[in-house]
């Protein structure tokens, strides 16, 4: 028997299968920045902006953290700088994600820095802080170098006082950048010099205190983007080149 063909004029009859409502496609929520707006993009999920009260927050933290020997002086200057600078709340989460939140037990603190005076008479003394650092420092040249490197240091009141003197002799104090410096003393046919890159205005940031007095000699605070700038730029290099 031969299936009959429509009739001119009259629609085709639709089956059950036909009747079954097509499928809607998903509703896109309207957010405050109006629909079709990137999900990623809604506020609750890290994208939030933050606060000045939260910076302060977590640079608090940041400083307990440093207290405790977590930090050292270095990571301690470079997170309270990136603290200050974050945009959004996940800007601050990345800042503490290795951190034990506020309630957790205190680590033990770091070595107590023994040795506080740096010297040296005709000669050189180079040396990297790595102990607590609870007292002033003292560093003197006579006819010499000296070289104290800060970075490595541990210091849980976030201020450090360094008392150089040099006679007809060198010192160079190596800071973490970001820190603010604050140099008094004199200088007598000799020079004191700071070469640091100025924190961000307001920052509290770590501060290093320099009593610097140069007697034919020269007395120089720099950070670690002044101590090295060509091993900085490699470094810099060979990373975007890696990535």
């Amino acid at each position: 028997m031969s299936q009959s063909s429509p009739q001119p004029g009259r629609p085709p009859e639709r089956r059950p299968a036909d009747l079954r409502k097509e499928p809607r496609p998903a509703a896109v929520p309207e957010t405050a920045g109006g629909p079709g707006v990137d999900p990623a993009a809604v506020p609750g999920v890290g994208v939030v902006r933050a606060s000045d009260a939260e910076r302060e927050a977590v640079v608090e933290r940041l400083r307990v953290a440093s207290v405790e020997g977590r930090l050292t002086f270095e990571e301690l200057t470079e997170r309270s700088e990136a603290a200050y600078a974050a945009v959004t709340r996940g800007d601050l989460e990345l800042i503490t994600r290795d951190l034990p939140g506020m309630g957790a037990p205190g680590a033990n603190p770091a070595p107590v820095q023994v040795k506080r005076k740096f010297s040296a008479i005709m000669g050189d003394c180079k040396e990297r802080i790595v102990g607590r650092i609870d007292e002033r420092l003292e560093a003197v040249s006579v006819m010499g170098d000296v070289e104290l490197d800060l970075r490595g240091a541990q210091v849980p009141t976030g201020e450090v006082t360094v008392y150089a003197t040099a006679v007809m002799g060198d010192i160079k104090i190596i800071v973490p950048d970001g820190v603010t410096v604050e140099l008094s003393g004199r200088a007598v046919m000799g020079d004191r010099r700071v070469a640091v890159r100025e924190p961000r205005p307001g920052a509290r940031v770590p501060v290093v205190h320099v009593v610097a007095h140069a007697i034919m000699g020269d007395v120089k605070i720099v950070d670690d983007e002044h101590h090295a700038p060509l091993r900085r730029a490699i470094a810099s290099w060979w990373k975007d080149r890696s990535t």
